[in-house]
Parts: C-alpha cells; structure tokens; sequence
C-alpha cells in the first residue's frame, strides 16, 4: 500500500533539499525520523513535516496500517518556479536586476516491507 505526500513550493533550493532526503532514503520511517530531529540542516525540519503528514496519509488510508513495517519507498525533490522578490540588486553600467530565491517541490512515497 503506497502512501504519497508532498510540499509544493517549499522556500529552500532543490540542492539542499535532496541532500536530506537522500538521507533517510529506504529507512524506516520511525528511524528516519530520530535522523531528521537530530539533523543540522535547513531542509530536515519541512522533510521531517512532509514524513508526518505522509504517516498521517497511510493512516488515514488504512486503519490498520503497522507503522513499524512503513518506510520511505521515493524521496525526490524537483525544481520549482523560482520567486522572484521585490528586491533589487545593483549591476553594472546603472542597471538592475531581482533578487531569485531558489524554490522546490518535496515528495515522498512510503510503502509497507512484506517479509520475503
């Protein structure tokens, strides 16, 4: 039974991201969680969000779902429409041009282990 979330438009470049999701890659999800919380990125507290509310989505699916048998199946980040600010950022000859903020959309998929 696979369960997916995702965070649209998350405030933090796509290169930061995919390095704490290619963190807790193919865990468990309780074990990817204990990594999250004691991790010192930017990106881990909105994966950390994304893992609850993709347990939140299995639970919701299937009562009976067994938490200790979920882990994370896909984790990926992709590049966004980036955001330009309302800001400006002197250039040469007396131009200027706006400030761009990198944006990503995070996802992840959990599935359930069958014992094989």
């Amino acid at each position: 039974m696979e369960t997916k979330a995702s965070l649209n438009f998350a405030k933090i470049s796509v290169r930061k991201a995919r390095t704490v999701l290619k963190m807790v890659r193919g865990k468990n999800v309780a074990v990817a969680l204990q990594e999250l919380h004691f991790t010192a990125k930017s990106a881990a507290p909105m994966v950390a969000k994304l893992l609850d509310s993709a347990i939140a989505n299995a639970q919701q699916k299937n009562k009976d779902v067994d938490l200790d048998k979920l882990y994370i199946k896909l984790a990926f980040a992709d590049k966004a429409p980036d955001k330009n600010m309302r800001r400006f950022r002197p250039r040469a000859m007396g131009r200027a041009t706006q400030i761009v903020k990198g944006v990503s959309h995070l996802h992840v998929v959990l599935d359930e282990r069958t014992k094989a």
